[in-house]
């Protein structure tokens, strides 16, 4: 399924200011949408936003990340992976709630998902130190399950905890005028189609880029393993030569016990269950050509919805350009609208003054005939 939208809602963009920590500098120039994506492939929660084709908000949700209310309508929260805190200011009360209760939602779903990767990871480990000394073994951590490595440090979460008074309070009179001018903008149709596909697209991308990644951990795994199976089955057939010559040396050996009988078929044994777990390991080496095969494939998938996802980019911005030539020929037609109505205004209020003088000179003329 890959990675999906679960919750979305608008809100105004903010991150704090890199250089002073202190004050906010605003990424979007109006309200954008804001939503939860959920990869049901890793089991990772993300916050992702984006005005036009550029991704203003792509943040991981870790169980050690609070988001907090600072205000009736604004909300924040620090991303220590992005090394930024995010801002969002909604338009009413009720949305920045609705907000914070789904990101503690999913926060705690991201806790319970570590927990559990954690006790698999226990799991798996467990019978790997019980086995022989020449099996390899990769190390496994639950930030390599869930694709991050996230730390949130104590200056981080202060920052993300105490914003300047000032700068809280000269976002309101702001949001206020961001959001008429976008019921302004609202009343002209814009495109969201190709948006849309673009976001589609890259949530595609993003979990084949995931799968990829973990195909290549297990390729790499798999060709260390396929390296120590090849020193274990020539040691095998060096066994099995040996085992075979030792057993010719005791056919040759006059006066055959029946000791030497019973040590002859047990070497045979041996042989034949040396053979079946050569034939074993030639099994297992073909199931990691096919497997190799298949991340191949994966590949060449992932580049071909990588050209298709920048070809949607360019009819994105193909469409934008059409809008705006549109949109300059809609406010032309409606000033020449504008300019024909004076025009037209003033040919009729000339019209009624000869009017009123064809009147006046009628009346004249009846005068002067009675």
């Amino acid at each position: 399924m890959g990675e999906q939208p679960i919750f979305s809602t608008r809100a105004h963009v903010f991150q704090i200011d890199p250089n002073t920590k202190k004050n906010w500098v605003p990424t979007s120039k109006h309200a954008v949408t804001v939503s939860y994506f959920y990869d049901s492939t890793r089991n990772v929660y993300r916050i992702i936003s984006l005005d036009g084709s550029k991704a203003i908000i792509n943040s991981t949700i870790t169980p050690n990340m609070t988001f907090t209310k600072t205000s009736h309508k604004f909300g924040q929260w620090a991303d220590s992976r992005a090394n930024t805190v995010y801002g969002l200011g909604f338009s009413s009360e009720a949305l920045l709630s609705k907000f914070a209760e789904k990101f503690a939602e999913f926060k705690e779903a991201a806790r319970l998902a570590k927990e559990k990767s954690q006790e698999k990871m226990e799991l798996t480990s467990s019978p790997s130190q019980e086995s022989a000394p020449g099996d390899l073994q990769s190390p496994v951590t639950p930030e390599s399950i869930n694709g991050t490595d996230e730390r949130v440090t104590p200056d981080a979460e202060s920052r993300a905890h105490t914003p300047s008074s000032h700068t809280l309070s000269s976002y309101t009179p702001s949001l206020h005028t961001a959001s008429s001018h976008t019921s302004e903008l609202n009343a002209v149709p814009f495109p969201h189609s190709s948006t849309s596909i673009t976001k589609h697209w890259e949530a595609e991308l993003a979990a084949l880029k995931g799968n990829n990644a973990k195909l290549t951990a297990a390729l790499l795994e798999s060709t260390a393993n396929v390296k120590q199976w090849k020193q274990q089955l020539a040691a095998y057939q060096d066994e099995a030569e040996r085992l075979h010559t030792r057993v010719t040396e005791l056919e040759c050996v006059s006066g055959q016990t029946a000791g030497i009988k019973t040590q002859k078929t047990e070497l045979n044994q041996t042989i034949e269950e040396l053979e079946a777990e050569l034939k074993a390991k030639e099994e297992e080496l073909e199931k990691l050509k096919e497997e190799v095969e298949n991340a191949d494939r994966l590949q060449a998938q992932r580049d071909s919805l990588a050209q298709r996802l920048q070809d949607t980019q360019l009819r994105n911005s193909d469409l934008e350009t059409r809008l705006s030539i549109l949109e300059e020929r809609l406010e032309n037609g409606r000033m020449e609208d504008e300019s024909f109505r004076k025009s037209l205004r003033s040919i009729l209020e000339l019209l009624d003054g000869k009017i009123l003088e064809l009147t006046e000179l009628r009346d004249s003329l009846s005068k002067l005939i009675s």
